[in-house]
């Protein structure tokens, strides 16, 4: 019974490693490439700036568009709040304080994030 204990914890503890594993490697939006400056905008109350980028995945991949939302009184805080494939260009627009329409999708600044690898 020890025995059958012990693998199943070790068989969760292996199982949860892979899959955190998976997740850094393919998932995390910290981990996404830098890109090209693309524009940027500032929330009506100089709050957030959403500043796009475009990468070229090169010859195999079609060109991708990074969103990184900048806390502009949090010392210029970032954090990657857009990635979508298949995009060139950024047409950003803030509707409010706290949200953001960048290419069509509608996002809360704070709370909302949209990755394509998600859909």
């Amino acid at each position: 019974m020890k025995i059958l204990k012990a693998l199943i914890l070790v068989g969760l503890l292996v199982g949860t490693l892979v899959g955190y594993g998976v997740y850094w490697a393919f998932f995390d939006m910290n981990r996404l490439p830098t890109g090209e400056y693309l524009t940027e905008e500032t929330s009506p109350n100089g709050q957030y700036t959403l500043k796009a980028y475009v990468t070229n995945g090169g010859a195999t991949t079609s060109y991708a568009v990074r969103g990184e939302l900048v806390f502009n009184k949090k010392a210029n805080k970032t954090k990657n709040i857009y990635w979508n494939y298949r995009e060139d260009t950024a047409n950003i627009m803030w509707t409010d304080n706290d949200t953001v329409v960048i290419n069509g999708h509608t996002l809360d600044a704070q709370n909302d994030k949209f990755d394509f690898r998600n859909q």
